[in-house]
Order: structure tokens, then sequence, then C-alpha cells
């Protein structure tokens, strides 16, 4: 190894290629990013939204929120899918529990139908001795 080659194998990170995190707009940036959409003059609204870094679709659904829910509509909430309701846990659980002790049921009249069967073919065979 001579003296002037590294002896670090490690490469230093390009900022450009580390993961960007998604942008989140408060409920007042929301309602002055829209008023100011809604002031624009015709024809000149992609020009803005590319300045911005804005889709239209943002703008519509914010809209959308802000007409069905007032400001409340556009307060960020949590990311992902919401959790499950404890009852519609416990509902499926009953359910599961429910068509376990049906099949339970029905294998144990299945057994005592056998039984019945076995019993009378042994009461019929002591008839038949005497």
């Amino acid at each position: 190894m001579s003296p002037d080659s590294p002896t670090t194998t490690e490469i230093a990170p390009d900022p450009q290629l580390e993961k960007r995190t998604r942008r989140r707009f408060s409920a007042p940036e929301k309602l002055r990013l829209l008023a100011e959409a809604d002031a624009l003059p015709h024809g000149e609204q992609g020009a803005w939204l590319r300045r911005n870094g804005l889709y239209a679709a943002q703008l519509s659904g914010w809209r959308k929120q802000h007409a069905e829910h007032g400001l409340e509509g556009l307060q960020s909430q949590a990311p992902g899918r919401k959790g499950a309701d404890p009852r519609d846990r416990r509902i499926d659980q009953l359910q599961r529990d429910n068509l376990r002790l049906h099949r339970r049921a029905e294998v144990a009249e299945q057994l005592i139908e056998l039984q019945k069967k076995v019993f009378q073919q042994v009461v019929k065979a002591q008839q038949e001795k005497p």
C-alpha cells in the first residue's frame, strides 16, 4: 500500500441523493396559498404552482377540506391508515369464536350419533345371542 492511497473505504454521501422529506403545511399557510392562487389572473396559476412546488390537486383537496370542515379540515393529520376501531376487532374475535364453537358443536353431535349407532348395534347383537 502506498502512502498516497486512502486507508478508508467509506464513501461520502452526496447531499443531492439523500432522502427528501415531505413538506408539511400548516392550516394558516394553506389558507394563504389558497388565497394567493384564487387572486391570480387567468393563465398564471400553472407558473405560480411551479414556483411554489405545488400541484393543482393539492389546492383542490385543500379547498374541499376547507369547504367541508372549515379551518379544522386543513389541520395536519397523522399520516398513514387510521387505526382499527377496538369494537371492530372485538366483533371479529367474537365471530371467530362463534364459528369455532359451531364447528365443535357439529363434531360433538356427529360423535353422539355415532355412539347411538354403536350402542344400537351392541344391543341388537346381545338380543340375537340367547
